[in-house]
């Protein structure tokens, strides 16, 4: 009985061994994740996503916003859950959502390497956010009902009176981009010029829809003459073979806004690390040449900007001057 039972403990004791081992390297193959808040259309997102994951072996874990109320619901999200954050990062298509979180003191600083040669006005000085590729602000206009000679090229055109005889669009200035646009104009014109602007703009033959690729659409279709975008939602039309054209503005004046994209670290986030290697991932130059590829973005803030002239701005100063337009607008423009 003795030697069965020398035996039986030797076989027990082999097989906790074994048991253990098992443990500890399961316990080391533990897969790493990021969690990834994102107001990026999934179908752009997930391509990124995906590459990521092949390169580092870190599992993305996404969280979308509500296209409803755009990034605004993922913002509103990501500050309730500032004392128990769960997400890592943070990637924004456009900027002023992204400085609403660092007003809330949501993001913990990091400068990436791949941050240099970035301008300085598309990034945080301190590393809470960096914009790292841009779309610029267009004009898409129909061409079977405006003739070349009268393209129109500048955001002043929404108000010229010369233009009144077209249909003309703009996206409500709530939200996303076209949001950040009226910022800036609100940066360099004040309250009572910008709200004048759109009371103009609305007087001389211009509706407001929602959304920019809703712009997009009723151009290309011949609904309307021409109207106010960006480049990713125009571009679309040009690849589908659509009777448009796409205009950068005011090319011979202050240039074309550039909305970057922008990424942070969420402070007291749960994967440090792995958020800092795919902040890392999204500023590297052949990140940025997919984006392109793919036609979300159409400038590299690590470039020479190609031939298209930009217009400067402060947005860190256009969000903080911006707080009271809000109401203004609803007030004054959308009813």
């Amino acid at each position: 009985m003795s030697n069965r039972f020398a035996v039986f403990t030797s076989i027990g004791a082999i097989l906790l061994f074994v048991m253990c081992g098992c443990s500890e390297v399961d316990s080391s193959l533990e897969k790493k994740e990021v969690v990834v808040y994102t107001s990026v259309d999934q179908n752009i997102s997930e391509i990124i996503f995906n590459d990521f994951e092949k390169e580092t072996g870190i599992s993305v874990k996404p969280v979308y916003d509500i296209e409803a109320s755009k990034t605004t619901g993922l913002v509103n999200r990501i500050i309730a859950e500032k004392e128990n954050p769960q997400g890592d990062v943070f990637w924004s298509s456009e900027i002023i959502m992204t400085l609403r979180l660092d007003d809330e003191e949501i993001f913990k600083p990091y400068i990436s390497k791949n941050s240099i040669g970035i301008p300085d006005s598309y990034k945080d000085k301190e590393g809470y956010w960096t914009g790292f590729g841009g779309r610029a602000r267009v004009m898409i206009v129909n061409t079977d009902m405006v003739p070349s000679g009268d393209y129109p090229d500048s955001i002043y055109d929404f108000t010229d009176e010369y233009y009144r005889k077209y249909k003309k669009l703009i996206a409500y200035p709530l939200f996303g981009t076209s949001m950040t646009h009226m910022f800036v104009m609100n940066q360099k014109w004040g309250e009572e010029e910008t709200v004048d602007y759109f009371e103009s703009a609305i007087k001389n033959n211009t509706f407001m829809v929602d959304g920019n690729s809703v712009v997009r659409d009723l151009v290309a279709s011949g609904d309307a003459a021409f109207g106010l975008t960006d480049t990713d939602d125009a571009f679309v039309a040009v690849r589908d073979g659509k009777p448009v054209k796409v205009i950068y503005l005011d090319q011979e004046g202050e240039g074309t806004l550039l909305i970057p994209n922008t990424a942070g670290v969420l402070k007291g986030c749960k994967n440090s690390v792995e958020g800092k290697l795919f902040i890392d991932y999204l500023l590297k130059a052949e990140t940025v040449d997919k984006l392109i590829e793919i036609g979300f973005i159409d400038i590299s803030l690590q470039d020479e900007y190609n031939d298209v002239r930009l217009m400067e701005c402060n947005f860190e100063e256009a969000f903080i001057e911006g707080n009271g337009l809000m109401e203004k607008i609803k007030e004054n423009i959308i009813r």
